[in-house]
């Protein structure tokens, strides 16, 4: 279930989001009595508690305070926990400067609107006692990657390398390391590429200005570097891919990548951190990802605009042998689509359903446009680096419609008070000129979904003989649609009856007497107008598919 939920954000649609919104699914609470605070501080769990009356002294007395805002109902803040006291712990077992606390927005107001609280958790670095400024986290929400974060705020960001011994030593010491080339460290190139080095805590950084070393590695001017340790790809062993370094007896199979990419930096325009950031995002990957635990947060941080899949099955040796031809293609299009192999059985068997595949469909292709969700199925007749290739480019020239996948519909779907929709009879029932056409699109894990259920079935009830107003659900997970796009759950929407094909978004109250005077106003509620939004109609069907589905 915690996958499912994790591949709702990335390849499967609509998200859930990694934080609530301020509201969402508040629970009432008895009325405590007003303490007296102070401003001592006081821990828990080796987190500092603060509130209003002891912020300020928190501030002087810790040069560098990481502090989580939340709320005691929030989901996301109580699965956060453990993990913010374990890096707590971490960090002041190291003696580190950092210190990390914690505020309850919910209860401390005044803090919560100063630092703009709307959602849960929030996290902010606090700096040299300044609170004007604090700098938002973007590490990830787990305790190496808290220190991780705190370890390159806490120190700097770089390491000097003095010579070449040190710059051989750095550039030996991980599989990945990044060092920047600057004749002057105190330049503007230099302090964006220290500004690069504190966010990407993942990747150690150097820097040099000794002429030596820019001699030692062939340049003239200004340029960054990423050096990455070759090794060659072997094939799958039983527990997972095979590297090895390479072998002096002979050529390899392949090799991984190039050993070492240079990015100059532009004497005109200097460094831009944006993009030196997603360069390095990108290069840093392997030319063919591996799904798994260990490379999802790789894959989706990548800022990649699509990715093309590939589902196999690793336990047939046949099955195999398509990685080839993948990779092959994989290095026309880097940076523009990341190559991902997913493996059916194993770590990836998980998301197949939301391509509406099984373990039987493979071997198969797939391509996801990261910015709608939206995903492409190649022809299966071949997997040849050439029709992989060209597939890619025409799914990135527009001439491949997307795949979009539909449910069957229950027999007696239209029956039912609820309506129950699926893909290939949504157009036919929210856009029927006759009916006005209220739409639940859900997914049957969200949870805020589920405690609306009730709600939605007995409106259902209510208007089942009504003889112009439709209440209907789509299993947006099961189903998608060709120029509606869900971003979070439940979405609803009403389709008011006539032409236009209008749809309108509802985002008020969900409850049975919000949603009664919300239709019976003709989809409207006086405090809140709507949104309303054309919908295009879908484009006509190509000629028939005769191959059968994979």
């Amino acid at each position: 279930l915690v996958w499912l939920l994790v591949l709702s954000l990335v390849w499967l649609g609509p998200a859930l989001g990694g934080e609530e919104e301020d509201g969402e699914g508040v629970v009432e609470e008895e009325e405590k009595e007003e303490e007296v605070l102070s401003d001592e501080l006081k821990e828990e769990g080796g987190v500092l508690v603060l509130h209003e009356h002891n912020f300020a002294r928190a501030l002087s007395e810790h040069r560098l305070l990481l502090v989580e805002f939340y709320a005691p109902w929030c989901g996301h803040c109580q699965r956060l926990a453990p993990a913010f006291a374990q890096a707590a712990a971490t960090l002041r077992n190291e003696s580190s400067l950092a210190r990390l606390g914690k505020v309850d927005a919910t209860a401390q107001a005044a803090l919560a609107n100063e630092f703009g609280i709307t959602s849960y958790p929030t996290l902010k670095l606090f700096r040299d006692g300044n609170r004007t400024h604090p700098l938002a986290y973007t590490g990830q929400m787990d305790a190496k990657g808290i220190v991780r974060w705190m370890r390159r705020r806490a120190g700097p960001s770089a390491t000097l390398l003095q010579d070449a011994d040190a710059a051989a030593a750095f550039i030996s010491s991980q599989d990945l390391v990044v060092v920047g080339f600057f004749k002057d460290l105190g330049g503007e190139a230099a302090q964006a590429f220290y500004e690069v080095a504190g966010e990407m805590v993942d990747v150690p950084f150097g820097v040099a200005e000794a002429a030596e070393l820019f001699q030692a590695y062939g340049l003239s001017a200004d340029t960054v570097c990423l050096f990455k340790k070759v090794r060659v790809w072997q094939g799958f062993g039983g527990g997972g891919p095979s590297w090895d370094p390479p072998s002096p007896h002979g050529p390899p199979p392949w090799q991984f990548d190039e050993g070492r990419t240079d990015f100059p930096v532009d004497p005109v325009r200097g460094l831009d951190t944006a993009e030196l950031t997603q360069l390095l995002r990108v290069h840093s990957l392997e030319l063919v990802m591996e799904f798994s635990n260990e490379t999802s947060d790789q894959i989706f941080s990548a800022k990649i605009p699509h990715h093309m899949l590939l589902f196999l099955n690793k336990s047939s040796s046949a099955q195999l042998t398509l990685r080839d031809g993948f990779r092959v293609a994989a290095g026309t299009f880097r940076g523009k689509v990341l190559f991902v192999v997913v493996d059916v059985t194993g770590y990836g068997a998980d998301v197949l359903p939301f391509f509406g595949l099984t373990p039987a469909d493979a071997p198969t292709l797939r391509l996801v446009k990261m910015e709608n969700n939206r995903k492409y199925r190649m022809d299966q007749d071949t997997f040849s680096d050439t029709a992989i290739r060209t597939f890619v480019q025409a799914v990135l020239d527009g001439k491949v419609k997307p795949h979009l996948m539909s449910a069957e519909p229950p027999e007696d779907w239209d029956t039912r008070p609820v309506k129950v929709l699926v893909g290939k009879t949504f157009e036919q029932v929210a856009f029927d000129e006759t009916k006005n056409v209220f739409v639940k699109f859900y997914a049957p894990w969200c949870s805020h979904c589920q405690a609306m259920a009730a709600a939605w079935e007995e409106l259902g009830e209510r208007y089942k003989d009504h003889e112009d107003i439709v209440i209907a659900e789509l299993d947006a997970m099961a189903n998608e649609l060709e120029n509606i796009t869900i971003k979070g759950f439940p979405t609803l929407h009403y389709f008011p009856a006539g032409p236009g094909r209008k749809m309108v978004e509802y985002k008020s109250a969900r409850d049975v007497e919000t949603f009664s005077k919300f239709l019976e106003n003709g989809g409207t509620l006086p405090e809140e107008p709507p949104v309303v939004s054309a919908v295009p109609p879908p484009a006509p069907p190509k000629a028939r598919d005769t191959h059968p589905p994979r």
